[in-house]
């Protein structure tokens, strides 16, 4: 199953490539049917390799017609020795219209009154947007 997962993941991450928004929509069916597998590989993939802590957020919606929107909240990787901030995390957000001004302008505040490390601070972030793509 590994190499077909990779597959999965790999043709997903093209999609991601190619798109500027760095949001991907796909029907489960289709992308199944044109990479000869099952839809529950595909839901495993999107599951185990597409995480908030990888730097996803996956939306599904299932019935006729159903999708899987696939957004990078993480901007990509610039450079091995530099370490994302949580305020470089928050401000890519911003640029990609990830968060409204008001969601913006609230985290921000959160970060500045937080005391916790970085690391603690985009793990925050990160289960704020999860939380705030679930109400949209």
């Amino acid at each position: 199953m590994r190499n077909l997962a990779d597959a999965i993941e790999n043709f997903i991450i093209r999609q991601l490539l190619e798109d500027s928004e760095e949001t991907v929509l796909v029907q489960r069916n289709e992308l199944a049917d044109k990479l000869s597998c099952a839809p529950s590989q595909i839901s495993y993939v999107l599951s185990t390799r597409f995480t908030p802590e990888k730097g996803y957020l996956v939306e599904s919606r299932r019935g006729s017609g159903g999708f899987v929107r696939i957004v990078r909240v993480a901007p990509p990787k610039k450079a091995e020795k530099h370490k994302e901030t949580a305020q470089e995390l928050l401000e890519h957000w911003a640029q990609r219209g990830l968060v409204t001004g008001r969601e913006y302008t609230l985290l921000k505040y959160m970060l500045e009154i937080i005391n916790a490390d970085e690391k603690k601070k985009i793990t925050v972030l990160q289960n704020a947007i999860t939380k705030m793509m679930q109400v949209r």
